[in-house]
């Protein structure tokens, strides 16, 4: 039996950027030893004392909590905070096969999937628990608990702009399998069932590659890349090579669940803010040249626009450009739950697909047993509603010595080139979040997220090489850093990057190239004390 494994290279990548992209703001030596000011001053950053990364809709009381990221913004009215419960019930619904006839609501799931309910993928509205083989395994199967899947599709060239005469830049899915890879799937997904029971498109398998980093000092860290390997595809069980993902012209990249927190506000910064810090050519010769990334707008095409193109905001390579797609898109392919703005299973015309139906007799067609989507439109808006009204951390320990050192170390070494600390969020009647009219919460805030909400080069070795509507295969989108110091408070097990690999915030950093170069060698040549200083500064958001 043949099999793909996937080369490490190919998932050697990132998105959470926590390190910047050149030098700008300091000419400073990495290596000096001069000890910081005690107290904040003048020459601070903005963002040194700043408790409230989110204004009026920052939580305040989250601190070392387990549920951190679950707490609802504090400014909403008791209206909206029903509608909001509503949706984090919903959020954490598992769906079930069709048909269920005592609770027909609930099902829908499939036929393939990768996880049954959102915070699977997001757990406690963080980032899922990192896979990693004991040392008998070295390799697992993705099941039932991964928060991780494959992206796949077809190398295909740049494209520059979206427009009606390109498919509006959207990539171009394998056949037979689409754009995403689904590692599960319901009883009878496929046609080989007796023997692969529950069975998905494919079988995912995870093993890494673990290498040693020194620092100038002396001092190592070890890094994990990860490897994936598929086998099993269901257009050629037997024989990989035959499989249409075995062709070479087929690209992967692995997605990990991201947080959920924050997303209404960040959908709120006026697109002139973000296209203002863009800077494609890199005209100030700083290394830095962030550029926005303009992406397929299903809540426009729904609308009837002519060019239902916006400014891609969320998922890794800023794919999506609301937190309405991005949930929808998610409750479709990840879940197979139809709804009002996918109203086709991700799998829609497929050989695969249409076999199902044929031999269920047209058990699960993607329409409930009124001819709706699976999902009804009261349990998608609140789901919607759930992730755009999720309160940020309010930050801790600011007025530690070391947490305000590494904050101006962060400043020194250009982590604010790409992290850009502050926005203040627009503010009127007309403003619209998914093309809904937004809550009065997300509106007028001052708002500290460390993110330009732009595409950035990371350099090969972070590279998928798979493009992304007009991201390249070596750009990624600026992870917001807000709330990242209660990652491990959230969930223990979690990892950083999209892809998990960085057990640390430190490996994270690490892993960063391409424009975030220079600034990951000069964190490299400080002392122990001064990285644990950037460091503690990164725990403190």
């Amino acid at each position: 039996m043949n099999v793909k494994a996937i080369k490490p290279i190919l998932f050697a990548f990132t998105a959470l950027s926590l390190v910047a992209c050149g030098s700008k703001t300091s000419d400073k030596s990495a290596t000096e030893t001069t000890t910081p000011p005690p107290t904040s001053s003048e020459t601070d950053p903005n963002y040194i004392d700043v408790v409230a990364l989110a204004g009026d809709a920052t939580a305040l009381d989250t601190n070392n909590s387990g549920h951190g990221f679950s707490t609802p913004m504090p400014n909403l009215s008791d209206s909206e905070l029903d509608i909001h419960l509503t949706g984090d019930a919903n959020f954490e619904t598992s769906f079930t096969t069709a048909p269920n006839d005592a609770h027909p609501e609930l099902d829908g799931l499939g036929p393939v999937f990768n996880n049954n309910n959102c915070n699977a993928c997001h757990q406690r509205d963080g980032r899922p628990s990192t896979i990693v083989p004991t040392a008998e395994q070295q390799t697992v199967k993705l099941a039932n608990d991964a928060g991780i899947f494959l992206r796949v599709s077809l190398a295909d060239g740049v494209c520059e702009m979206p427009s009606s005469v390109n498919d509006f830049c959207q990539v171009t899915g394998v056949e037979g399998f689409g754009d995403q890879l689904f590692h599960r799937g319901i009883l009878q997904a496929r046609e080989d069932w007796q023997t692969h029971n529950f069975g998905g498109q494919a079988d995912v398998y995870l093993s890494y590659d673990y290498t040693e980093f020194s620092y100038p000092d002396g001092s190592t860290v070890t890094l994990k890349k990860p490897v994936f390997t598929i086998d099993n595809a269901w257009d050629s069980p037997e024989n990989f090579s035959l499989s249409a993902l075995a062709n070479e012209d087929v690209r992967f990249s692995a997605r990990n669940g991201m947080p959920v927190f924050g997303l209404g506000l960040l959908e709120a910064i006026e697109e002139q803010d973000i296209l203002a810090l863009e800077d494609v050519d890199d005209a100030d010769n700083d290394g830095i040249s962030g550029k926005a990334n303009w992406v397929f707008d299903a809540v426009k095409a729904q609308a009837g626009d002519e060019n239902p193109v916006s400014l891609g905001r969320f998922g890794w390579k800023a794919s999506t450009p609301s937190v309405r797609q991005q949930s929808l898109g998610a409750l479709r392919g990840d879940m197979g739950v139809t709804n009002s703005l996918f109203p086709e299973e991700s799998i829609a015309n497929t050989l695969m697909h249409e076999s199902y139906l044929s031999r269920t007799n047209y058990q699960d067609t993607g329409s409930d047993e009124h001819g709706l989507p699976e999902a009804s439109d009261e349990f998608s808006d609140t789901v919607v509603f759930y992730a755009e009204t999720l309160a940020v951390p309010a930050r801790r320990n600011v007025a530690d010595e070391d947490v305000k050192a590494g904050a101006r170390l962060f400043n020194e070494l250009n982590c604010t080139g790409c992290h850009t600390p502050r926005f203040v969020t627009a503010n009127g009647a007309a403003l619209l979040l998914g093309g809904i009219a937004a809550p009065a919460a997300v509106k007028g805030q001052e708002i500290w997220p460390f993110t330009d909400m732009l595409l950035h080069d990371m350099g090969e070795e972070l590279a998928d090489n798979r493009r992304d509507f007009m991201a390249t295969g070596r750009e990624w989108k600026t992870r917001p850093l807000w709330g990242i110091g209660l990652t491990k408070t959230v969930n223990p097990a979690a990892g950083f990057l999209h892809d998990g690999r960085a057990a640390t915030l430190e490996e994270a950093i690490l892993w960063h190239g391409g424009e975030a170069e220079k600034s990951k060698r000069e964190f490299t040549e400080l002392s122990s004390e001064k990285r644990a200083q950037l460091i503690s500064f990164l725990q403190s958001l």
